[in-house]
């Protein structure tokens, strides 16, 4: 199965992660099929970004994001919609 998660980085205390895709039954930290963004959450207000065309690819092709990763993409499609809003 294939999942999208976050992937750890950065120094001890301080996290940041990258969201990738990758299959389920690899280990953390392996090779990733695709990285679709990044998350920092140390910020105020929490710094991410996310490449919405590929998370669509994947998500079509059949992957599963985790609950963190599936909050992140509505906060993404909200953000998307109301600057579009706002652009009208």
């Amino acid at each position: 199965m294939i999942k999208i998660r976050l992937m750890r980085f950065g120094a001890k205390k301080k996290p940041s992660y990258r969201i990738v895709v990758i299959d389920s039954r690899r280990a953390t930290q392996s090779k990733t099929l695709d990285t679709v963004g990044y998350y920092n959450p140390r910020t105020e207000p929490l710094e991410y970004k996310l490449d919405l065309q590929k998370v669509n690819h994947w998500l079509q092709k059949g992957a599963q994001p985790s609950e963190t990763v599936s909050s992140l993409i509505n906060r993404a499609v909200k953000g998307q919609k109301s600057t579009q809003d706002s652009k009208s």
